[in-house]
């Protein structure tokens, strides 16, 4: 049984959350295959010399930070916004939107730039999204965004650094 089949079989059990969209649609022909992203691993010091403590709060420690808090949310510029642990790129602002809940949301992510996991912290299950490459915490997804993907990605703001597009 091939990876695919596997998470697709867990899947339709209920035992898995939204895959990575890179293992959901890996394709066969690896000449079309997504390039690997490198991990960064660091140790729970160095992370605490690169981040902020509030970074490291939700980045490391799958903390949350308060909603309305972050810039992000009123930002309207075109750009990318990424990881603010590694750097990765994780969104383009054209899939950006006011989901109206305080946090920055997006209804697609760039390829292979997230992992998903379950997260039972608030007993009911929801899917937890982390950076694919330092496997920092950003935000939880939900069923209830625009189309054409019909997600909401709610990031924490903390753990997303904008790049605005070249002029």
């Amino acid at each position: 049984m091939t990876r695919r089949q596997w998470l697709g079989l867990l899947s339709s059990l209920g035992l898995s959350s939204l895959s990575s969209r890179a293992a959901q649609a890996a394709p066969a022909d690896t000449k079309t295959a997504l390039p690997r992203i490198e991990p960064l691993l660091l140790t729970n010091a160095q992370w605490r010399q690169r981040l902020t403590p509030a970074q490291y709060d939700v980045l490391r420690e799958e903390g949350t930070e308060r909603p309305g808090s972050s810039p992000l949310n009123t930002e309207k510029r075109k750009g990318t916004y990424h990881c603010a642990g590694c750097g990765l790129a994780l969104f383009a602002s054209s899939t950006k939107y006011d989901s109206g809940t305080g946090w920055p949301s997006f209804f697609d992510t760039l390829p292979s730039a997230v992992q998903t996991k379950r997260d039972f912290h608030l007993v009911l299950p929801r899917t937890e999204y982390h950076c694919a490459r330092c496997g920092g915490h950003h935000g939880h997804i939900f069923n209830d965004g625009p189309k054409p993907t019909g997600l909401r990605y709610c990031n924490n703001g903390v753990a997303l650094k904008f790049v605005p597009e070249a002029a």
